[in-house]
C-alpha cells in the first residue's frame, strides 16, 4: 500500500490547494483505502463550475483518489488519436432524473444517534450539504424491518382493530429516524423526496399458510392496510416531515420464498392489483395526500413480467393510480436490463425508481462489513450507470450507515454500507462505496435529463456504439446527462488499467487521462 500513501499525499496537497479538504486515508488492509472522519475532521467536496471551453474533472480510484480535481481545456480538432472517444450529443434527451439518496432506517438512525454531536452533524454534513455528495432522496420504512433491534409494527394492539384506533408511531421514529431526518433537510439546499415504504403490517391483519414465509394480508383487512397508509402520511406530517411517495410493499415476492426470519408481506399479483385498485389507491388519491406518488412492484428487476405486465393484464384501472415503479438490484444478473424497457416503452409516463442495493446480501458473500473493498464499489456504479441508461430516474443504496458488524439486524441479516460508524473511536469510516454514490448524487443534480453517448474506437471504420447490455462487461462504462446549471456531465467507470480516452461535443474535443479501476466524472459547459 506504499503507492497507495504516496498517491493520497498528492491528491492532498491538489485538494489543499482548490478549497477541499482532502480524505483522511486508513489502510484496513482491503482493496484500497477508506477516509475517515472524527468530530474535528472530514473530508469535503465542492462543485466547481466549469469555465467556458474548459472542463473540470473529479476522479476516485483504487490507488487512493478521492474527488480529485484536475481542470483542462477543450480543442477544437476532426483528429482523434485516443483509444476510445466518447461522443456526447445533448440533443437527444431521455429521462428527467429525479436524485440519489438512502434509506433511514432504524438501525441507520441507530447508529447515528451513537455519534457525538458533532459528528453526527459531520455524517450529515458529508451525505447532504454543499460541501457532501448532496443527497436528494430518502427512504424510510413504515414501522420495521430486518435493519431493527427487535420485529415491530404499529398498532399491535389492540388486535383486529379494524379502525386502527391505537396507531401511533414508536420510540424509533420518534427518538432516531425523525430527529435524523430534520437534520438532513435542515442541511440541504433543496427539499429531499422521501419515500416510505412497509415491510410488514401487524400480525392480526395477516393470515399464514403452508406455502408463504411471512403470510398474506387478509381480505377483511384490505380497506384497514390502506387506512394504515394513510395514518403514517398524517403522523409524519405532524412531525414535520412530508412523504413523496409510497411503494406498495418491500420486496412482495420474498413471502414466497425460503428465507430467514424477515418482515414481509405476500402478495401475490392478482391480490396486489385487488388491494391498490380497490383501496390504497381510491383512498390516497381522495385524501389530502393525493399529491403522494404511488409506486408499484418495489422488487427485483427479475419481478417486472409478473409484477408489471401480468398485473395490467388483469387490473388494467392500475395505470391510474400508479406513478411509477421501483426496482431492486440484488439479482440483477438473473435479467437483463433491457427487460426496464417492458415498462418504460408502452408506458413513457411511468418512471422506475431503483429504491434499494447493498453489498454483503448475497447468500455466501463475506464479510458482511468488508471495509476498503474497491470490488463493492465496481458492483455499486456498474448498477447504477446502466439502471441510469436503461430509464431509471433515481438510485437508493441501502442503510445510509451501519456498524462494524453491519447492524444491528433482529435477525441476524447483517449486510455492508458506504459508511460504517465506529462510536467507540469516535470515528466513522467513507468506504468506496461512498465515492461511487457521490460522483453521480453531487454531480448529476433533481432536473438533469441524461443524453446520448456513443463510443467510438479511434483511428478504425467501426460504427459508433450506443450503449448497450454488452457494455456492462466492457473496459469502460459511460453514462451522460445534461444538468440545470446547462453543463454536460460525463461519468465514466474505468475497470481496467490506466488509459487516455476523449470526450468529444461537436467539433470540440478533449483529451482525458484517466486512472487505473477508477471512477471518473466529467462536466464542461454545453457549448450551444
Amino acid at each position: 500500500m506504499a503507492r497507495v500513501k504516496v498517491l493520497c499525499l498528492l491528491s492532498i496537497l491538489v485538494q489543499v490547494i482548490k478549497g477541499d479538504k482532502p480524505c483522511a486515508a486508513r489502510d484496513v488492509g482491503g482493496e484500497s483505502v477508506v477516509c475517515v472522519c472524527n468530530a474535528s475532521y472530514c473530508d469535503t467536496i465542492t462543485r466547481v463550475s466549469p469555465g467556458e471551453g474548459e472542463y473540470v474533472m473529479y476522479t476516485s480510484s483504487r490507488a487512493g483518489s478521492r474527488f480529485k480535481k484536475s481542470f483542462g481545456k477543450f480543442k477544437t480538432t476532426n483528429k482523434v488519436t485516443c483509444p476510445v472517444t466518447f461522443v456526447v450529443e445533448p440533443g437527444t434527451k431521455h429521462q428527467t432524473i429525479k436524485g440519489f439518496g438512502a434509506a433511514i432506517t432504524d438501525s441507520a438512525a441507530i447508529n447515528w444517534m451513537s455519534l457525538s454531536p458533532k459528528l453526527r452533524e459531520k455524517f450529515i454534513d458529508t451525505y447532504f450539504s454543499d460541501k457532501g455528495i448532496e443527497y436528494t432522496m430518502l427512504r424510510v420504512p413504515i414501522g420495521g424491518t430486518d435493519f431493527s433491534t427487535h420485529k415491530y409494527a404499529y398498532n399491535e394492539l389492540p388486535k383486529n382493530d379494524i379502525f386502527l384506533s391505537n396507531f401511533s408511531l414508536s420510540q424509533e421514529d420518534f427518538k432516531y429516524k425523525i430527529p435524523m431526518i430534520k437534520q438532513a433537510l435542515a442541511a440541504s439546499r433543496v427539499p429531499l423526496d422521501v419515500v416510505a415504504t412497509l415491510w410488514a403490517p401487524p400480525s392480526w391483519m395477516v393470515e399464514t399458510s403452508n406455502y408463504t414465509t411471512c403470510g398474506r394480508l387478509q381480505l377483511k383487512y384490505y380497506s384497514t392496510l390502506a387506512d394504515y397508509h394513510l395514518k403514517f402520511l398524517e403522523h409524519y406530517e405532524r412531525a414535520g416531515i412530508r412523504i413523496w411517495a409510497i411503494t406498495t410493499t418491500n420486496e412482495p415476492a420474498n413471502g414466497f420464498l425460503p428465507l430467514k426470519r424477515f418482515n414481509c408481506l405476500a402478495w401475490t399479483p392478482h391480490h396486489m392489483g385487488l388491494w391498490i385498485v380497490g383501496h390504497l389507491g381510491p383512498k390516497i388519491r381522495g385524501s389530502k395526500f393525493r399529491q403522494v406518488k404511488i409506486l408499484g412492484i418495489d422488487d427485483q428487476r427479475h419481478t417486472i413480467p409478473l409484477w408489471f405486465i401480468a398485473t395490467m393484464e388483469e387490473h388494467p384501472a392500475l395505470l391510474y393510480y400508479l406513478d411509477g415503479f421501483a426496482i431492486h438490484d440484488y439479482s440483477n444478473l438473473f435479467a437483463p436490463p433491457e427487460q426496464l424497457t417492458l415498462i418504460t416503452r408502452p408506458h413513457p409516463e411511468k418512471f422506475i425508481l431503483s429504491t434499494e442495493f447493498c453489498e454483503g446480501a448475497t447468500p455466501g458473500q463475506e464479510p458482511k462489513v468488508d471495509l476498503g473493498s474497491w470490488t463493492r464499489l465496481q458492483s455499486y456504479i456498474s448498477n447504477i450507470l446502466t439502471d441510469l441508461n436503461f430509464d431509471t430516474v433515481g438510485w437508493l443504496d441501502w442503510n445510509i450507515c451501519l456498524d462494524e458488524q453491519g447492524g444491528p439486524a433482529w435477525n441476524g441479516n447483517f449486510v455492508d454500507s458506504p459508511v460504517i460508524v465506529a462510536p467507540l473511536k469516535g470515528e466513522f469510516y467513507k468506504q468506496p462505496m461512498f465515492y461511487a454514490m457521490g460522483h453521480v448524487s453531487k454531480f448529476i443534480p433533481r432536473g438533469s435529463r441524461r443524453i446520448d453517448v456513443r463510443t467510438v474506437k479511434c483511428n478504425t471504420t467501426a460504427a459508433p456504439e450506443s450503449f448497450s447490455f454488452v457494455q456492462q462487461k466492457e473496459v469502460i462504462q459511460s453514462a451522460a446527462f445534461v444538468t440545470p446549471y446547462e453543463t454536460v456531465v460525463v461519468v465514466l467507470h474505468n475497470k481496467g488499467p490506466a488509459t487516455t480516452v476523449g470526450v468529444q461535443l461537436c467539433s470540440q474535443h478533449a483529451s482525458i487521462n484517466i486512472e487505473a479501476e477508477s471512477i471518473v466524472t466529467v462536466e464542461f459547459n454545453k457549448m450551444t
